[in-house]
């Protein structure tokens, strides 16, 4: 017997793994199942005939049940989130990564100002009348409501440039302030913008060595030294009330209250701006006509009432907090008009 007779007499006689021999004998017909066009494989059955097609179930699908594929539980994807909402970042030690109301106002199209309000106008009003009684009672009558209002300015400056506690610089601010009012008594009324000249720019310098001493990184040493000479000039300047003629402090003072009562008034920002120089030069005229200066103080008040707004602007901008409205708030509109009331004190005068 040769092998291949032996072979094909074997147990592994019905075992054609490939089809090519296969016979009625050895396979039971099988229905026919459906084609489905393999256009990969058209090239290589159309060279190799139809024995190299199949047309029914192999042994695998015959002889095995089909298993059951178990359902997945339905999961509901979630919802996406709305572009309005911005995502935020994860907490870290340095804060949560988030955008700030200011931000968050810009991208909406909306102005990231928000006013004072009526009780910081208020005080301005109080701090205001008080410097414009004490001015005919004499300069060390005057020193005590602007040592106040030179305090206020140089801490609300700070808080203002979120700069807080900056306990050094708001030291170093106040005491620039109180050295100018040292040098304005000593050196007297005439020689006052020398006694606050001087001051100022020794205060820029102290200012600066103060941040070459700090161990912090450049950009944060650089925002520092600006902020603290920013708030030493604002601290010095305020000064000029005390250089000035006491007739053009109660006039100026009076304009600036009344100003920045008229513009905490729910109206129209426009209409809110023309009126306060309205009632601020009009309070400068009924002021004006008590002293020396008669109707010139109607100039000189609208001169005080804009640098008012100005510093009332400053202060509202970049949504700051209620502690910032009740010290920047309250001391920048009679800080900024400080140089206008001694500069139209001496012109009018």
């Amino acid at each position: 017997m040769s092998d291949q007779q032996s072979y094909e007499g074997g147990p592994y006689s019905g075992y054609d793994p490939y089809g090519q021999q296969r016979t009625p004998g050895n396979w039971a017909p099988q229905p026919e199942q459906p084609q489905f066009p393999n256009p990969y494989a058209e090239p290589y059955g159309a060279q190799q005939g139809a024995a190299q097609q199949w047309q029914g179930q192999t042994w695998d699908t015959q002889n095995h049940a089909r298993v059951p594929v178990a359902e997945q539980p339905y999961q509901q994807a979630p919802a996406p989130v709305p572009e309005p909402e911005p995502a935020f970042g994860p907490a870290t030690l340095a804060g949560n990564a988030r955008i700030t109301d200011a931000q968050r106002a810009r991208l909406e199209g909306r102005s990231p100002v928000i006013e004072p309000g009526i009780q910081p106008a208020a005080l301005t009003a109080l701090l205001g009348s008080l410097l414009a009684v004490a001015a005919p009672l004499g300069s060390y009558a005057l020193v005590v409501p602007l040592v106040l209002l030179q305090a206020v300015t140089a801490a609300g400056w700070f808080r203002l440039n979120g700069m807080w506690p900056a306990r050094q610089g708001i030291a170093l601010a106040f005491l620039g302030g109180l050295v100018a009012d040292v040098a304005v008594l000593a050196a007297g009324r005439e020689q006052a913008p020398v006694a606050i000249l001087g001051p100022l720019g020794i205060w820029v310098l102290l200012a600066l060595v103060l941040q070459l001493r700090s161990h912090a990184s450049p950009d944060e040493r650089m925002y520092g030294l600006m902020a603290t000479v920013a708030s030493s000039a604002l601290a010095i300047l305020a000064t000029g009330y005390l250089g000035a003629a006491p007739a053009a402090v109660s006039v100026g003072a009076a304009a600036v209250a009344v100003a920045v009562l008229a513009r905490a008034l729910p109206m129209p920002t426009p209409v809110s701006v023309v009126f306060a120089l309205l009632v601020g030069a009009g309070a400068g005229f009924a002021v004006g006509g008590l002293t020396d200066l008669g109707s010139q103080g109607a100039a000189l008040g609208a001169g005080a009432a804009v640098c008012a707004l100005i510093g009332h602007r400053v202060a509202a901008y970049d949504y700051p907090s209620r502690f910032v409205h009740f010290t920047a708030g309250v001391a920048l509109p009679l800080a900024a008009a400080a140089p206008a009331v001694w500069l139209l004190g001496r012109v009018f005068g």
